[in-house]
């Protein structure tokens, strides 16, 4: 038998509400299955089981608020299961999607933001579900832009109280890696075309592994590194409030995919269907406030990690080359760092080696 306890899904969570579950006793779980939905002060999040097994107890029941680390399920070893007890008839069964009316329009949001049709009321002409209705149902219960506020303050009081940053800054060439994504997306269909981020976020992900102290979290007064690289992405949300999911293992993605996640992050988060792993498991963050003008972003880190990158507008610029001056698209890129996990020395050699991969945007 093994406990499934209450996640810390933040910096600073000190309790979660359980929404709803959606295994039941008997049910068969495997590592990284959504068995259930908490509220945090941020958002909802499908929370995962982390071994394979058989749940054997719900404990927490929906509406329970209770601390982190207290017991909401038992899970217990794969063994033969009980055989199943038959279906109760019932006088009426729900329709099936296929059953319904659905515009093709409403068809294909539902597909983008993972909404399930059965559960959808239409209020189309016979009930006919729209597009409009496939966005209600997508909009997230979140918990009130106060308690998130709230949230992001707490963690943000942290980082200010227990991390003494560091700040550097340099200025990017980014000619060489327009002229790569022009070139490339003009072999691409419209909807996998790529976008700027997706080069910035694949060079950080290839320049951490010549620091890996910045990959790293800081617990208990040590620097524990971490072997994998699940960049954190930082996501405005339309109600307002940020919420910071992560690619996971972004280095080893190439731009399609990593193109791909950053899209799907983005709808998720904005549609409330995160999963706490992606929470949970950024070992750095990247913020981007290029495309709201913003030059030159100095972030906070977002602990217990001990880096954060942030990414500014492109800016036509001044810019010498080999004695010769002309016009440059210049991006200014900024590291925050932990003093307690590296100097500013370490720093500079990260973006060094950002501004080298960039130069090179065919390699990433």
């Amino acid at each position: 038998m093994s406990e499934f306890r209450m996640p810390s899904l933040g910096a600073d969570m000190q309790e979660g509400t359980m929404i709803e579950w959606s295994v039941k006793p008997g049910d068969p779980v495997k590592r990284g299955d959504i068995i259930g939905v908490i509220r945090t002060e941020k958002a909802d999040i499908d929370v995962e089981v982390w071994e394979d097994g058989i749940v054997d107890q719900l404990i927490a029941k929906p509406g329970e608020t209770l601390p982190v680390g207290a017991v909401l399920a038992v899970i217990r070893g794969k063994g033969p299961a009980a055989p199943e007890a038959p279906p109760v008839p019932t006088e009426k069964a729900p329709p099936t999607v296929e059953r319904m009316k659905v515009s093709p329009l409403a068809r294909r949001t539902a597909e983008e933001l993972g909404v399930d049709l059965a559960h959808v009321h239409g209020t189309g002409p016979q009930g006919a579900i729209t597009k409009e209705d496939v966005e209600k149902a997508a909009r997230p219960k979140a918990a009130p832009l106060e308690g998130m506020r709230h949230a992001i303050a707490a963690a943000m009081a942290r980082s200010n109280r227990e991390i003494p940053h560091y700040y550097l800054e340099t200025r990017i060439d980014m000619d060489r890696s327009l002229k790569f994504l022009a070139a490339e997306n003009q072999k691409r269909p419209v909807q996998d075309r790529l976008l700027n981020v997706v080069l910035l976020v694949k060079a950080v992900a290839r320049a951490l592994p010549e620091i890996p102290e910045l990959n790293a979290y800081w617990i208990d007064d040590r620097l524990e590194a971490k072997p994998s690289i699940h960049v954190g992405f930082a996501i405005s949300l339309r109600q307002g409030g940020l919420v910071i999911p992560a690619i996971h293992d972004a280095d080893k993605k190439s731009l399609s995919e990593l193109m791909q996640a950053i899209r799907d992050l983005i709808t998720r988060a904005r549609a409330g269907r995160l999963r706490s792993s992606e929470i949970t498991d950024g070992t750095v963050t990247i913020t981007n406030l290029g495309d709201l003008g913003v030059e030159t972003v100095h972030g906070v880190i977002y602990p217990p990690q001990v880096a954060l990158i942030g990414f500014g507008r492109i800016v036509e610029s001044p810019w010498a080359e080999n004695g010769m001056l002309g016009i440059r698209p210049v991006l200014t890129a900024t590291l925050a760092g932990d003093h307690r996990a590296t100097d500013g020395h370490r720093g500079a050699q990260f973006l060094t080696a950002l501004n080298r991969l960039l130069q090179e945007p065919e390699k990433l």
